[in-house]
C-alpha cells in the first residue's frame, strides 16, 4: 500500500519516510510518529491502517539525523540502541522533522499528528510547538517533563495503568496541568507499548477501544 519518500526539513536536512494513501479520496493526512525502532515494519503498518480509515499517513524516519534507514527489533539490544538515539536527537529537530511530514500532506487538507512512545512524546510537543489541526499521544514517557506547554490544538492521550515507565501519578500531573485545555486522557488496563502487536506488553482489547477513540478523535476535528 504504501512507498518510500524523502522530506526536507526548514533546516535543510534530508530524511527518509513511509507514506501510505487511502484508495478513495483522503479525509485529510495524519503524520504517524516512530517508538524508539524507527520507521520499521510495524509502524508502516500502523501508516497502512490509517490510510486504510481514510488517511494519508506519512511517517518521517527520525533517526536519520545520526543513522539513516535504521530499523530496530523488539529485543534488549533494539531497545538499548533505541534509548540511546532518542537521547541524542534534539527535541527541536525532531519537531522540524513532523513539520515537514506536515507540510508534505498539507495538500489533503487538515493534517493531525499520532505518535507512539517516544513518539507520543514527539506528538504532544507537536500540538505545543506547531499547529496541527489535533495531535493524538499513545504513552509518551516525556509528556510528563513538557507538561506545562499550552497545546495549540486539540489532543488525546492513553496510558496503561500498569505501564513501569509512566506512573498512574504521572499521568495525574498531566491531567491536572492542563485541566483548562482541551485535552482528553485514556487510561487502559495494559503497560507501555499495548498497542504494537510485536511486543510482549500487546493488549488487543486496550488497542481496538484506543485506536476506535483516536479515529472518532480525528474525524471530529479534521474532517
Amino acid at each position: 500500500m504504501g512507498e518510500t519518500i524523502e522530506l526536507t526539513t526548514s533546516d535543510g536536512h534530508k530524511l527518509g519516510g513511509y507514506r501510505a494513501e487511502p484508495t478513495g479520496e483522503a479525509k485529510g493526512g495524519v503524520v504517524i510518529v516512530q517508538e524508539i525502532f524507527g520507521v520499521n515494519g510495524h509502524i508502516r503498518h500502523v501508516c497502512d491502517s490509517y490510510a486504510e480509515a481514510g488517511y494519508v499517513a506519512v511517517a518521517p524516519a527520525l533517526f536519520d539525523r545520526i543513522e539513516p534507514g535504521l530499523e530496530l527489533e523488539y529485543d534488549e539490544a533494539g531497545t538499548a540502541r533505541g534509548r540511546k538515539l532518542r537521547l541524542e536527537i534534539a527535541w527541536d529537530d525532531a519537531v522540524k522533522d513532523i513539520e515537514a511530514a506536515m507540510a508534505s500532506l498539507s495538500r489533503h487538507g487538515k493534517v493531525g499528528v499520532v505518535g507512539y512512545c517516544y513518539g507520543g512524546s514527539v506528538a504532544w510537543l507537536s500540538a505545543t510547538r506547531l499547529r496541527p489541526a489535533a495531535s493524538v499521544c499513545y504513552y509518551g514517557g516525556q509528556i510528563l517533563e513538557f507538561k506545562d506547554e499550552p497545546p495549540n490544538c486539540p489532543v488525546q492521550m492513553h496510558f496503561g495503568s500498569t505501564d513501569p515507565m509512566i506512573l498512574p501519578e504521572h499521568v495525574e500531573a498531566i491531567k491536572e496541568a492542563q485541566a483548562d485545555a482541551q485535552v482528553e486522557v485514556f487510561l487502559y488496563d495494559a503497560g507501555h507499548g499495548f498497542t504494537c502487536d510485536e511486543r510482549s506488553g500487546f493488549h488487543a482489547e486496550s488497542t481496538a477501544l484506543a485506536k476506535s477513540r483516536t479515529l472518532a478523535f480525528l474525524d471530529r476535528f479534521m474532517t
